[in-house]
């Protein structure tokens, strides 16, 4: 089979297919598939859409990444981290579960997957490498924290509101403990206790998830955990708590209409602007940015508003499926209730639905996704394109990490750049098919490897049995109770929280570990803009890395007992020269250290008058740019006027090659170039001659055998 068709074409590498591995794929595939599909919705609860859009996820981009990613192992498809991250992108540009919401999520995954394609297309598929691994560590430890608190409102039953300032919301949240929801808190002690005992059931500890889940949903419908209704506003007996819900209604109706207003004065705008009507086009931005100026305004009352809305609870009188709500507490006395604690789910045209009891799934839509196109429009690609970018770094860390894990394990080869072009394509692909930004899970790979899966086809067989699942067993998901969704979220991020990494970092280099703590400090305080904690991270890496390499590692050497040439700081005892200054440069030259390399050597020539060769031992310079050229070019002729001859071994051909191309090698003259140390002081001792006779330094030169 041509490489040329496999590059366009990978599955075509599992072919031909015996028996014995289409078995082993199609069982991987079904196991997977039964731990994946409770978690898949789980999943989409973090990213602000319905549930059943984690099961979209984890449909068509599973199998696209498979066929064009180079693991044959690794599962596609909705994870945690990413989950989050999506939210955090879009939340700012709509509200959850809304159309808008989910147009923009379509979106943000086309982004990612377009971003992704790109990389693997002009291999740059290394450009991981530039967020280092205490950057990673960082935040994923910061962000298995949120996603665990992000839940609280779900395992408690108490509502938390959506902000800028995540940590604020969990403490407003906090401070309404006292409204547990009592139900809702039995059915995570419930659920935890459960999933905790099945896995320690050998038999079904693989599908501990699932058989956690399908216990709960019996449960669940037998005693009645979910209650729902609806009501008017006209329901609301107390004044306060009508009132709010009304003014909650207005801000929201507000803010639709100017949304459209907004989208109206962008897009002429850049109709002006294309028409090159200036004038026009800055008195129309101008419109806009007073309109989105506003629209801000109303985001933050209307999270101060839905902050108050989700605090209501109403009781109604005992027996009464319809009739008035009176706040909790402000009954009138002696009036016999329901038992209930009910809450506003939504709010449309005066039509309040209500929740009673539990919060569970609910109706999912049974078949498969649509083919719908993304919805485009440049300001939303503007907005969205920066989350795009860390969401597609990020997302393919994790995959390609667990990739390699597998592939070590496997004895496989894993093509990074392939594998972001599988990547990119599912992503791409999932954007028509309604999924939201996936990437190789850690969890679905190792189950895909424990369960002996032989190629990409086992997660062929998983997105098939994801897809019968949409078709035929949605209305068995009804029952499901969140607060178990919830559970199933915390201990999978539970293992993401590592201190004990920290610890191990700090000790291996203490400015990986302050690196590692920024990145995790400033990822949680900056929530729910996770971005902003990679970028840090990041920045900060690279400049310690850049602080590092400004000041490499200078040597003076000397001869030692053994023979050997050691550094005279740390070794008293070497031997030393009067006439011969040996050092080593423990660093490439670049712009960044020229200066400190010439100050170097200046201060060494300084140190050491009498000296009349310098030795520079280059075997640590592994690269040269032109600014270490042309500060050697200027360093050759100081040393020469001073008397001096500067001499060098044990460079590399890349630095080699930058010397004879720009002529340097020439200046320096190829009688001072040598491979190794002791060729090079040979020589040295034979242009001195009786003069060093007795020098320590060249003690075992002459009979040494280079």
């Amino acid at each position: 089979m041509s490489v040329r068709l496999l590059r366009f074409f990978p599955f075509l590498a599992w072919f031909p297919f015996s028996a014995l591995t289409v078995r082993a794929d199609l069982m991987a595939g079904i196991t997977g598939a039964l731990v994946l599909v409770p978690k898949a919705m789980a999943y989409a609860q973090l990213s602000g859409l319905p549930l059943y859009f984690g099961l979209y996820t984890a449909f068509v981009p599973a199998i696209i990444g498979a066929m064009w990613g180079s693991s044959r192992q690794l599962a596609t498809g909705p994870v945690a981290i990413v989950s989050l991250m999506t939210a955090a992108a879009v939340t700012p540009l709509a509200v959850s579960n809304t159309p808008e919401y989910i147009g923009f999520a379509l979106l943000l995954t086309f982004l990612v997957g377009l971003v992704q394609l790109l990389l693997g297309v002009v291999k740059l598929g290394t450009i991981v490498n530039f967020v280092s691994h205490p950057v990673i560590l960082g935040f994923m430890n910061a962000a298995a924290i949120i996603i665990g608190l992000s839940q609280l409102d779900l395992l408690l039953g108490i509502p938390k509101g959506r902000s800028d300032f995540f940590l604020g919301d969990v403490w407003e949240m906090l401070r309404l403990l006292p409204q547990t929801h009592l139900p809702t808190l039995g059915m995570t002690i419930f659920g935890l206790a459960l999933i905790l005992a099945i896995k320690r059931v050998p038999a079904l500890a693989k599908a501990g998830v699932l058989v956690a889940v399908v216990i709960t949903i019996m449960v669940s419908a037998a005693i009645g955990y979910d209650q729902r209704g609806t009501a008017v506003l006209e329901d609301i007996a107390t004044p306060q708590a009508r009132e709010l819900v009304v003014q909650y209604e207005e801000n929201l109706r507000r803010m639709e209409q100017l949304g459209a207003e907004v989208a109206v004065l962008s897009a002429r705008q850049r109709q002006a602007e294309k028409d090159d009507s200036v004038w026009m086009a800055a008195g129309l931005r101008h419109q806009t940015e007073l309109a989105q100026l506003d629209m801000r305004s109303m985001e933050r009352r209307h999270n101060e508003l839905l902050r108050g809305l989700r605090q209501l609870r109403f009781v109604r009188p005992e027996g009464e499926e319809t009739g008035l709500l009176y706040q909790r507490g402000s009954s009138p006395e002696g009036m016999k209730t329901d038992d209930r604690a009910w809450h506003i789910k939504s709010v449309d045209g005066g039509v309040m639905k209500l929740v009673g009891g539990g919060d569970v799934v609910g109706s999912v839509p049974a078949g498969l996704p649509a083919l719908t196109l993304p919805t485009f429009s440049f300001d939303a690609v503007r907005q969205l394109l920066p989350s795009a970018l860390i969401i597609a770094l990020v997302a393919f860390m994790e995959s390609i990490s667990m990739a390699k894990a597998m592939a070590s394990k496997a004895r496989q080869h894993v093509d990074p750049n392939q594998e972001f072009i599988g990547q990119g394509l599912a992503n791409i692909g999932g954007s028509f098919f309604q999924a939201y930004p996936a990437c190789g899970s850690f969890t679905g790979s190792a189950i895909n490897m424990q369960a002996g899966a032989k190629t990409g086809l086992a997660m062929v067989f998983n997105g098939i049995f994801v897809a019968v699942t949409l078709m035929f067993f949605t209305p068995l998901l009804y029952h499901l109770p969140k607060a178990v969704l919830a559970v199933t979220i915390v201990m999978a991020v539970a293992s993401l929280i590592t201190p004990h990494a920290f610890v191990h970092t700090w000790k291996a280099n203490r400015g990986d570990g302050v690196v590692a703590l920024v990145t995790f400090a400033v990822t949680l305080l900056a929530a729910p803009h996770l971005d902003k904690g990679i970028l840090t991270g990041a920045a900060l890496s690279i400049g310690l890395y850049l602080y590092r390499t400004m000041a490499p590692r200078v040597a003076v050497l000397g001869r030692y007992t053994d023979g050997t040439l050691r550094d005279v700081s740390v070794h008293q005892t070497v031997a030393t020269s009067t006439l011969v200054t040996v050092m080593r440069f423990d660093g490439s030259l670049y712009f960044a250290n020229v200066t400190y390399f010439e100050d170097m050597v200046l201060k060494a020539v300084a140190d050491h008058k009498d000296a009349k060769f310098l030795l520079v031992v280059g075997d640590a310079i592994n690269s040269m740019d032109s600014s270490g050229e042309e500060m050697l070019q200027n360093l050759v002729g100081q040393l020469r006027e001073t008397g001096v001859q500067i001499v060098f071994s044990g460079l590399k051909k890349q630095v080699l090659d930058v010397m004879r191309a720009t002529g340097l090698f020439d200046r320096i003259g190829e009688e001072n170039i040598f491979a190794t140390e002791c060729q090079a002081l040979k020589a040295i001792f034979d242009r001195l001659g009786q003069d060093v006779e007795d020098d320590a330094l060249f003690a075992h030169v002459k009979v040494m055998v280079c």
